[in-house]
């Protein structure tokens, strides 16, 4: 049974070349093969890699998907996640700031109902970083990885830019009210920590996807 699988891996190792991630591909596609043969062990050689081609697709075929994608420019999903990411915050901050200055009801309504839920939202927060990665592990597959690095990096500067003008009173913690408890702030910091794990097992996930 091994030599559908080596016939395929060889065909599909030509075609790379010396792509920098080659190795990487070969390995996710040959634990899908050895899926495939586990199902398969009675049937004969020819067979066997009939049925890893309509399952993968030819190598001819996986070779032009990732030439494709080696060819895309990754500048555009980047900087869509920080704008996203960038609108989250702007949001959250003008509606504070809002809340803060003006005495309307339906304000006050808003806020109270969100500051009730703060694990929630935080929850949600986590799965927007888990599709991130999801994003960039399925348009991207093993090329992604350094963009993914990347837009993390750069999205992250709204969270550390409000925990350092909080952590320093510029702005009044008052604003946060009845948020800005040290459970809270701990809460915080955990989220913090695990957003790249979150974002990587999103990116896992995507890239496995994408095979």
């Amino acid at each position: 049974m091994e030599r559908p699988k080596n016939r395929f891996l060889k065909e599909l190792a030509k075609g790379l070349g010396n792509q920098l991630d080659k190795e990487e591909i070969l390995r996710e596609y040959e634990s899908h093969i050895d899926e495939i043969l586990i199902e398969s062990e009675s049937q004969e050689e020819e067979t066997v890699y009939d049925l890893i081609v309509s399952r993968l697709g030819s190598p001819e075929e996986i070779i032009q998907i990732w030439r494709e994608e080696f060819s895309v420019t990754p500048s555009n999903m980047k900087w869509l996640f920080i704008l996203l990411n960038v609108l989250f915050f702007g949001g959250g901050s003008l509606l504070t700031l809002a809340h803060n200055i003006y005495q309307w009801e339906w304000l006050s309504v808003t806020w109270n109902h969100l500051t009730a839920i703060p694990t929630l939202i935080a929850c949600l927060y986590m799965f927007f970083w888990a599709l991130l990665g999801y994003e960039i592990g399925k348009g991207f597959g093993h090329n992604g990885k350094v963009l993914l690095n990347k837009t993390f990096l750069l999205s992250l500067i709204p969270n550390l830019l409000l925990m350092v003008l909080t952590v320093f009173q510029i702005i009044p913690h008052s604003w946060f009210a009845p948020l800005l408890t040290k459970t809270f702030i701990i809460a915080c910091i955990i989220f913090t920590i695990i957003l790249y794990p979150v974002s990587w097992i999103g990116y896992r996930w995507g890239r496995k996807a994408s095979v």
